[in-house]
């Protein structure tokens, strides 16, 4: 396949919703009826503007349609026990600690720092073990994607947790230790490898049986100015684990989204060899024309718009940074949706002129539509 073929899907459009129509025509670059957008709000963001912040959504029925008045809880961080304050320990492991609440945790040790512990280790049981806890019975998972498909949505098998392949390594053996070790070659690190790659293919084998139309799957590749190592040490010894974990959906013509934090552009063409549909890499760390150059009409981009902007521009300044990203990756065959999130640091009048910007730009149907 050419750096500019498209991987063909085997999505079907039949008994589809409008909002599920509308995103599959985009990432089959097929002339969408309007450019998707998604604006996720954290829940310490929730947490600290409360009323205020459901106003706000409110007003903008076609950006969060599916929102309903009084049944927000503003203190509930969510399922995800990173939200919470604290320490928590994963299935692998891991020790978490959380400093703020409705933000995420951040891994401070692994059981594999030291690879003295490697051959005693005991990963944990795909079939039985969870991120935290154990797993929900598969029946359920099934009945959802089942129940997803009879409403007319995009029937996705989540299932990962984020940073669940490259991240995970360091999460158990250390950052620094890590880099150290892939940079002199020690063989240890394949067999770290192979440990959690096994655990993922489990689990991704396990949706696309129940049938997952689609597959949803998050882990930062990048740092903010560069990769974390070489793009010719990342073809060694991490694109082959995406090339295994996403050959399944790449073979079947399943549609696979990935979010990446970080700079990426190097290695965009590794992750649409890999399979990734629908990419969501961030503005600020690759640039717009880095991305017109490596990824705009290669791949379906999810764009992240510029969070590290948001807390310390004026509504005038966001509206110009979205109207710059969307005129500058724009499309009319589709290939584009915008994606926006704000932190409890972004002020209610730049979250309510983000919505607004988006609904302009993207032409966002009555929200009985979407």
């Amino acid at each position: 396949m050419s750096d500019t073929e498209r991987r063909p899907l085997s999505i079907s459009r039949e008994g589809r919703n409008a909002r599920t129509l509308n995103w599959i025509k985009m990432v089959e670059f097929d002339h969408p009826d309007w450019t998707p957008c998604q604006f996720s709000l954290m829940p310490a963001t929730w947490m600290k503007y409360r009323a205020e912040l459901e106003a706000v959504v409110l007003a903008h029925p076609r950006v969060w349609p599916d929102f309903a008045a009084g049944t927000k809880d503003y203190d509930d961080p969510g399922t995800n026990p990173l939200y919470e304050l604290g320490e928590h320990i994963d299935c692998w492991g891991v020790v978490w600690n959380n400093c703020e609440r409705g933000l995420d945790s951040m891994a401070i040790s692994g059981p594999l720092e030291d690879w003295a512990a490697l051959d005693s280790y005991a990963p944990p049981n795909p079939m039985t073990q969870d991120w935290f806890g154990p797993r929900r019975p598969w029946a359920e998972a099934k009945a959802e994607i089942e129940a997803a498909k009879a409403r007319g949505d995009l029937a996705t098998g989540p299932g990962l947790p984020h940073g669940f392949m490259y991240m995970n390594l360091f999460y158990l053996h250390g950052f620094d230790n890590l880099m150290m070790d892939l940079g002199s070659g020690d063989p240890r690190v394949f067999k770290l490898i192979d440990m959690v790659e096994g655990y993922n293919q489990v689990v991704i084998n396990k949706y696309i049986e129940m049938g997952a139309e689609h597959m949803s799957f998050a882990g930062d590749l990048g740092l903010q100015k560069s990769l974390p190592m070489s793009p010719r040490m990342w073809r060694k010894y991490i694109k082959p684990s995406y090339m295994h974990l996403y050959a399944p959906m790449r073979e079947r013509g399943i549609p696979i989204s990935q979010h990446t934090d970080g700079h990426i552009l190097e290695i965009i063409p590794d992750l649409i060899e890999a399979g990734v549909t629908l990419l969501n890499p961030q503005i600020r760390a690759n640039g717009l024309e880095g991305l017109q150059q490596v990824a705009m009409g290669r791949v379906a981009l999810n764009q992240d718009l510029d969070r590290q902007l948001f807390p310390f521009a004026s509504p005038a300044e966001v509206q110009d940074h979205i109207h710059e990203v969307f005129e500058g990756l724009y499309l009319p065959e589709g290939g584009l949706m915008l994606h926006a999130e704000a932190e409890p640091d972004v002020s209610l009048k730049v979250i309510d002129a983000i919505a607004t910007t988006l609904e302009e730009v993207c032409d966002l149907p009555p929200a009985e539509v979407i």
